[in-house]
């Protein structure tokens, strides 16, 4: 095979230019994603709601995988009396990922605010079989609250 000194030269530069173009980008993207979120949550804790809700639908567009701040965009949404869509929000976590608790509780919530029994009873014992493993003492306060439940 013949050699060729230019391409020996220039290969390796392609991929060092594209790898340094490639972290860049994501440094941004994670930088304007990191700087968008605070925002969210200091509109959040200001009770502006409904600036918070448009700043993390922004963070979600950009960082698809983000379960918390889906969480935080039903708060939002609840918090300004959009309730269904906050259920949506909160069904949509736990699809993407079973194992967030907090979902479940979130919803548990609702449903008990609604005087829909069954479906917080549903929930809240979803809730209580993902916390078992990693927070017992968290998992036996929804045991307790499901006893509760239960009576009524």
């Amino acid at each position: 095979m013949l050699e060729n000194p230019q391409l020996n030269t220039i290969i390796p530069a392609v991929i060092v230019i594209s790898s340094i173009s490639l972290l860049i980008y994501f440094a941004w993207k994670t930088l304007r994603t990191s700087n968008l979120f605070q925002k969210g949550l200091d509109l959040y804790q200001q009770k502006d709601y409904e600036n918070a809700e448009a700043v993390f639908r922004q963070v979600t567009s950009i960082n698809v995988s983000n379960d918390v701040v889906r969480l935080l965009l039903g708060d939002s949404l609840l918090r300004q009396g959009k309730v269904e869509d906050a259920i949506e929000k909160y069904k949509e976590v736990i699809e993407r990922a079973p194992k967030k608790a907090d979902a479940y509780l979130r919803l548990s919530r609702i449903y008990m605010q609604q005087d829909k029994q069954s479906e917080a009873i549903e929930y809240l014992q979803k809730a209580k079989e993902v916390l078992q493993k990693r927070q017992p003492e968290k998992a036996e306060e929804v045991s307790q609250l499901l006893e509760k439940l239960n009576r009524k």
